[in-house]
């Protein structure tokens, strides 16, 4: 499997952001729309200055981007981005496959006839 080449900081940023519900959440509504920060902030039951901070975290990992339109700041998800996570998950996902599959072949060798003999 292929993998992008992602810095060891990165990857702790891209998963670090994600842990959190809110920043997931703001993730979610972004990458359907673009949505300014006073919008997300009326979403949530907390101040507008913690919601700018959570879409802070989002873009230092870049899985959202935020510009000014007027007096507004809008963010906005990047799904090449979130896809990258994705295929990080995947290369994880499939390192444990691999460890599950020898140990499982591991196993069925120390149950075969021959090993039980004595």
């Amino acid at each position: 499997m292929v993998v992008e080449e992602v810095s060891e900081e990165d990857v702790n940023r891209i998963f670090r952001a994600l842990a959190n519900t809110t920043r997931r959440d703001i993730v979610r509504r972004t990458l359907h729309a673009e949505v300014s920060v006073s919008q997300l902030a009326g979403a949530y039951e907390m101040s507008f200055a913690a919601v700018q901070k959570h879409v802070a975290v989002l873009e230092e990992a870049r899985l959202v981007t935020k510009e000014p339109h007027g007096r507004e700041r809008m963010v906005r998800g990047d799904p090449a981005r979130i896809r990258q996570a994705q295929h990080l998950l995947e290369a994880f996902e499939q390192i444990w496959r691999s460890r599950i599959e020898r140990l499982d072949a591991f196993l069925a060798e120390d149950d075969s006839p021959s090993t039980l003999k004595g």
